[in-house]
């Protein structure tokens, strides 16, 4: 018997990105919540020591921290199922880009958004942000390689990666009452997540909206103008 064991935590939609591939693969594991503080969870210390992040996955004791790198490692070690990365090598590697361009361009991104306090540092992420999106965009009007939905219209590898825009962004564009990603600019990415989050297997598997931006409404820095500003 193998054994499978996912350390995550509920807001993570990194964690998240490794339930939605465990279960779509039919991966029987066990869900162990990880302790706040993060960095100081005895699990996460133990099985992921120099990024103290979620997720950590466990295969038969041994730990594999980092979303992308464990869904890989998933789709190679059960092959048996739904392919999550495409078959073809080409939009295996376009599917490898583009998650990367999400987790380390956009990404930092967000985060400084989201919790930095400096007005200026935020302002300047959103306007970095909208950059980026646009990167995005562009390539999904040319969507000749069939990266995003497989050119299948089914959930795969980049459905999960892409929570973090076409879920998880719209939460926050609420909570910091901000307006990035949008149908007027942004038709294309807003089209894509709404049949993304539209599916009934993303829906299931989704933390509820209320829930993320009540947590998001604790831990957010909201953007606001500095003080001599507002009196203008």
């Amino acid at each position: 018997m193998e054994e499978v064991k996912l350390l995550g935590f509920w807001v993570s939609p990194f964690s998240i990105r490794v339930e939605m591939a465990l279960k779509l693969k039919g991966i029987d594991y066990e869900y162990i919540e990880a302790q706040l503080p993060i960095k100081k969870c005895p699990n996460i210390v133990k099985y992921n020591p120099i990024y103290k992040k979620v997720p950590v996955f466990l295969h038969n004791g041994k730990p594999i921290p980092e979303s992308l790198v464990i869904l890989e490692y998933i789709d190679e070690n059960w092959k048996d199922g739904t392919s999550l990365l495409p078959k073809d090598p080409y939009q295996r590697a376009m599917a490898r880009f583009w998650a990367k361009f999400m987790d380390e361009k956009c990404l930092p991104e967000v985060v400084k958004l989201c919790y930095d306090s400096n007005y200026e540092v935020k302002v300047k992420a959103m306007g970095e942000l909208q950059e980026l999106l646009k990167l995005l965009e562009n390539e999904l009007i040319k969507d000749n390689n069939n990266i995003f939905f497989g050119g299948e219209n089914k959930v795969g590898y980049m459905e999960i990666v892409s929570i973090l825009i076409t879920y998880w962004l719209g939460v926050m564009q609420e909570v910091l009452e901000v307006d990035i990603l949008n149908k007027k600019e942004f038709p294309n990415i807003c089209g894509w997540a709404d049949k993304v989050i539209s599916c009934s297997f993303m829906k299931e598997n989704l933390p509820p909206r209320e829930k993320l931006l009540a947590i998001y409404k604790e831990y957010a820095q909201p953007l606001v103008l500095p003080n001599n500003e507002l009196s203008q």
